[in-house]
């Protein structure tokens, strides 16, 4: 089995209030469903307000994050036995968030 992250960055969703409360309750409704049906790993969302920082080997931290990197929104990471059924979880959150979603695939890690 193989694991996906599936995500969306913050800007992606472009939706009223009420589109936004609809949204939270339909996304939830998939994680459940993944839930249930033990392909869900882990999710949630980035929180934004919280500065992320560098962290150096010798524990030194700095607010200077790595050129271009950003990461912000949702994700869920999934674990999946193909890359089509990624595509469908993704396509489920997709609709469930009102925003199309990118699919990542996780590289094998025998330790993880």
């Amino acid at each position: 089995m193989t694991k996906y992250l599936i995500s969306f960055p913050s800007e992606a969703m472009v939706l009223t209030d009420e589109e936004l409360n609809a949204a939270s309750v339909d996304s939830h409704a998939v994680i459940e469903e993944a839930k249930a049906a033990g392909v869900y790993v882990f999710g949630g969302g980035i929180n934004e307000p919280v500065a992320p920082v560098l962290v150096s080997a010798d524990g030194s931290v700095s607010g200077e994050i790595y050129p271009g990197s950003r990461l912000n929104g949702g994700f869920a990471v999934l674990e999946l036995p193909t890359r089509e059924e990624a595509v469908k979880w993704a396509a489920k959150l997709a609709r469930a968030c009102r925003c199309a979603q990118e699919l990542r695939e996780f590289m094998y890690d025998p330790a993880s």
